[in-house]
Order: C-alpha cells, then structure tokens, then sequence
C-alpha cells in the first residue's frame, strides 16, 4: 500500500460528511435571514475549519484507541492505520499535532468576525476532540458529545458568525443535525457491542443492548425531522417540509438494512448512514432557501 493510501484510510473520508453538514444548515439559515449581508470567507473558514477538527478527530481516535488495545485482530469495522502497522505510533502522534496546528490556524480568523471569545470555543473544539478518543467514548458519553459538536456548536456559531445572535429555529436545527449525525456513531458501536464490551469500553449501545441501540437509530431521524418542521414552521418556509420526507424515507430503508444485517456487513450501514447526514443537510437546506 502506498503512502497515500495509507493516510487517506486514516483520515477516513466518508466520515468528512459529519463536519460538513451541520456548518451547511447554519450557513443556510444565516443566508435565508441575513440576505446580502451573508459573508461567505467566515463561512468558508467554518467548512475547512469543521473538516480538519473531524480529520482531527479520526486521527485521534485511531492512536488512541491502539494505544489503549481496543483495536484488534478481531476488528469488525474498517481497519485501522496505527494498529494495522500501516503508520508506525510515532508518525501519527506527530500527524495529530500537525493537524491539530492547522486546525487552530484557520479557525482563528473566525474570532475576527465574531469576537475574541470565540477562542474559547475553539480550544473546547480541540481539547473535547482528544477527550471523546481518551476518555468520553469508554464512558458512554461520546454521543452527548457528537450532539455538541456535531449539532449545536456548528450550527449555532456558523449562525452566529453571520448574524451575531442564536435563535429558537437555529436551536432546532442544531439539534436536529446533532441526532441525524449521531446515528453514525450509534451503528458503529452497534456493530462493535462484542468488541467493547471485551475491551470495557462502555458505549451507549453496549449500556442498552442491541436491540434498543436500533430503535434509537430509527427515533432520531423521526425527532430530527420534526424538530425541522418545527424549525422550517418558524422560519416561514412550511411548503417545502415534504423534501424532509425524502430523507425520512431513506432513513426508514437504511434502519431497515441495518436490521438485516450482522458483523462487517454493518459496514455498509456505516457508510449509508454517513451518507444520510450529508442528505438531510441538503435537503434542510433547499426547503430553508426554496
């Protein structure tokens, strides 16, 4: 495998998705309040800021999850760089450094537009990223933070930068990104209850069993989705609440091939479900605009 390959299957693309989305919804409800006073380099800051805090946060994971021994021969999901012998420890704790670094150099712009406060903000960004590897997803407490900072965090400071206040609307959304993102997390772990609870790594799913981990999966897309009609009611646009619909739809048939599905064949549920974060933001953000 060459060198390239090899990172690329560190930094774990599919999962670029999670970052993307909840920047897009704030952005878009910032645009459909704000108008022509949008602007679109902080925005744009936010995109490649929210993409290399996930790329961060992958990189983190897979070292520290090997240096813990959670990762093993008997590994169902996508192999893993460090514990592969792919990339030696060493390369990767310097490549978490150095992303880490370009990380913090482009979000500090962003303190420009919204206020030096923002720091604050973004050092919680980085410290919780290696919290979540270390710590919070051995102690059931990873999809609390997905829900902070894959929902409200993004949504609420994308929106924020723009229109320098938080809304009820924005709330919602936030929350309702945090769930739909959640579920990446939730079918992972699905997958993995046998290997987690052999490594005392104490997700939700393994706290609740497999069979309440799935309806769970199945109620966030129902709760997302209504917190955007809710959303989408407030902010005026109620006519295009059916393109929620779309995305309910995909979501209901992607539970229903989970549900079917044992060992690495939940791969393929991973990576539909990442897809299905990438479509609700869309399809949130046509019916926000249209």
């Amino acid at each position: 495998m060459n060198t390239n390959g090899q990172w690329t299957k560190a930094i774990r693309p599919k999962t670029l998705t999670g970052a993307l989305a909840p920047v897009l919804i704030g952005g878009m409800i910032a645009l459909h309040d704000i108008g022509d006073q949008f602007r679109w380099l902080p925005f744009l800051l936010c995109v490649v800021f929210a993409l290399v805090m996930q790329i961060d946060a992958n990189l983190a994971n897979d070292y520290y999850d090997y240096l813990k021994g959670a990762d093993d021969e008997e590994r169902l999901g996508p192999k893993r760089a460090v514990a592969s012998g792919w990339i030696t420890p060493e390369a990767m704790g310097r490549a978490l450094w150095i992303v880490t670094a370009i990380a913090c150099l482009i979000g500090l712009p962003l303190a420009y537009y919204g206020g030096w406060w923002l720091i604050g903000i973004g050092v919680a960004c980085v410290v919780f990223c290696f919290l979540y590897s270390t710590l919070f997803s051995y102690i059931a407490m990873g999809d609390l933070l997905v829900l902070v900072f894959f929902g409200i965090v993004p949504v609420g400071f994308t929106y924020y930068l723009q229109a320098g206040e938080w809304t009820l609307p924005v709330t919602l959304c936030a929350i309702a990104n945090g769930l739909v993102t959640d579920n990446l997390l939730l079918v992972n772990n699905y997958r993995d209850i046998d290997q987690d609870r052999k490594h005392n790594k104490r997700t939700l799913v393994v706290l609740i069993g497999r069979q309440s981990a799935f309806w769970l999966y199945v109620s966030f897309g129902f709760i997302a989705v209504a917190l955007a009609f809710i959303a989408l009611h407030l902010l005026g646009n109620t006519i295009w609440t059916p393109l929620l619909g779309i995305y309910l739809g995909i979501h209901l048939l992607t539970a229903a091939r989970m549900h079917q599905r044992t060992g690495t064949e939940l791969n393929l549920s991973l990576a539909d479900t990442a897809r299905n974060i990438l479509i609700f933001a869309l399809l949130l953000s046509l019916a926000i605009l249209l």
